[in-house]
This record gives structure tokens, sequence and C-alpha cells, in this order.
């Protein structure tokens, strides 16, 4: 069982930037393959970055490409967001997720059903 916990999220302004951050607990943290997905209201939750648990290899959304960067510290059982160039479009509910899978590549680091734990989710929200 992994436990996950993610802060930083909070209100901001378009063009700013924001670090999330999630924290587990549990079993090893480094087994695991590790993304951050969102949902906006009314929407389904998407894919935003994954990183292998390796952190060897990351994968994005192609609106995050070049805006925002995944990274993992295993020593800290910690995975990072970080968010430049904030857009509205942006607005979300911002959840990490953890993956026990053996096989970790662009198409099952986008699939929600790959994920096993999920955290409760940090609210983001960019204003114009």
């Amino acid at each position: 069982q992994v436990q996950l916990v993610e802060s930083g999220g909070g209100l901001v302004q378009a063009g700013d930037s924001l670090r999330l951050s999630c924290e587990a607990s549990g079993r090893t943290f480094s087994s695991y393959h590790m993304g951050w997905f969102r949902q906006a209201p009314g929407k389904e939750r998407e894919f935003v970055a994954g990183i292998a648990r390796s952190a060897g290899t990351t994968y994005y959304k192609d609106s995050a490409k070049g805006r925002f960067t995944i990274s993992r510290d295993n020593a800290k059982n910690t995975v990072y967001l970080q968010m430049n160039s904030l857009k509205p479009e942006d607005t979300a509910v911002y959840y990490c997720a953890a993956s026990s899978r053996g096989l970790y590549d662009t198409w099952y680091a986008r699939a929600r059903s790959q994920y096993d734990y999920w955290g409760q989710g940090a609210q983001v929200t960019v204003s114009s």
C-alpha cells in the first residue's frame, strides 16, 4: 500500500509558476513509476506528465512540453511537477499517481488504468 499526498497548489496569475509536490509513504517509492494527472470541472481526468522509476525517462502531454517538468527524488520519496508559464486552461485539480507495473512507455504512462494508487488532489487555479 502506498499513500500519496500532494501539496503546492494555489491561485496564481497567468504567466506565473507553481511547483507541486507529492510525497509517498508506505512501500518503496523507488519501485514505482509516477504520474501527474489533472481534472478540470466537467472534464475527464487527463494525463499531464509521467516519470519512470529509474527517473531516466519522462513523458508529457503535448500542451505541457516546454512548460512543465516532472522530476523525482527517491531519497525523499517525492515527485515534483514544476509548472511555468501557467495559463487559465491549466486550471484543474492535479493528482499524482503511482504505478507498480513493469512496463512503462509512452502508452502506459498516459493510461489511468495503469496506476494503482492516487493522491487526494491539489487545486491549481490560474487567473487571466
